[in-house]
């Protein structure tokens, strides 16, 4: 399936870091004008900086509209999607610039890796109000919108540990085992419409999440067990407009999945309380 992205809209979350910065790099590099939505107000100015032209991107508030008569080709808004009330600020946002996204890619995500407490309750709050109500609304008030056009692709990042869940990422592996089943299920609901949903559930990626040295990274990336997030995010859009459902991308995929199964109950018990005190 070819797909002319010359004429579209892509809207990013969490699109000013990481994954997210790498998925808005090449959807403009394949034509799209970019929307980067991110709750880090340094880091969103330079990404725009980083990716527009030198009089083409800007950043805005919700809900606040410029007269700029030339439309940049990055542009990006600030706004925690953790809020109550941030997916129908940031459709609003859209509509009140006549911006009509054809492609949203659901990936602001956060994690922390605790045992489960009273003092992590907020942490955990916020973990399932950003993961699973924020994508799910963009999702069905975004679709919706697609849906009444007849097309649309809708990218949701889930993770490999949707398949393990394990001691100290409870909320996190939880979420993205939602993630996982409601891409799914939605993705058969939005098929006949013209739109296309599509679950990305990687394995291990060398981004700042994980607190490995750079010689650990290093050696990771040469044995394939890490993927980069430029490998990761061309794997991913690929699957997209390919009309893909889910994606898996990565040999740990593979391997740890049904190797954490072999492992009985009171080892994973005992490897956690290691891992985490």
């Amino acid at each position: 399936m070819k797909h002319d992205l010359t004429n579209m809209t892509a809207l990013v979350t969490g699109g000013s870091s990481g994954i997210g910065l790498e998925y808005s790099r090449q959807l403009l590099a394949r034509g799209c004008r970019v929307i980067i939505a991110s709750n880090r107000e340094q880091e969103l100015a330079e990404a725009v900086r980083t990716l527009s032209s030198s009089d083409g991107g800007r950043i805005s508030e919700p809900g606040s509209v410029t007269n700029q008569t030339s439309s940049p080709r990055v542009e990006g808004i600030y706004i925690d999607l953790a809020e109550e009330g941030s997916s129908e600020k940031l459709l609003q946002w859209c509509d009140d610039k006549d911006l009509h996204v054809d492609i949203l890619v659901c990936n602001a995500g956060m994690f922390f890796m605790e045992y489960l407490s009273e003092e992590n309750l907020g942490k955990a709050r916020a973990m399932m109000k950003l993961h699973m109500q924020s994508v799910t609304e963009l999702c069905i008030l975004f679709g919706a919108r697609m849906k009444a056009r007849g097309k649309g692709f809708i990218l949701i990042m889930s993770s490999m540990t949707a398949r393990i869940p394990s001691p100290g990422i409870a909320i996190y592996s939880a979420s993205k085992a939602y993630l996982k089943s409601f891409g799914k299920g939605f993705s058969y609901e939005m098929r006949p419409f013209g739109v296309i949903v599509t679950t990305v559930c990687p394995a291990a990626v060398d981004t700042g999440l994980y607190k490995l040295s750079a010689k650990t990274r290093r050696a990771g990336r040469r044995l394939g067990l890490i993927q980069t997030p430029e490998a990761l995010v061309k794997r991913a859009l690929n699957a997209l407009f390919k009309g893909r459902r889910t994606v898996s991308p990565g040999i740990m995929n593979v391997l740890v999945p049904p190797l954490v199964r072999l492992l009985p109950n009171r080892v994973i018990d005992k490897l956690g309380l290691k891992l985490m005190y």
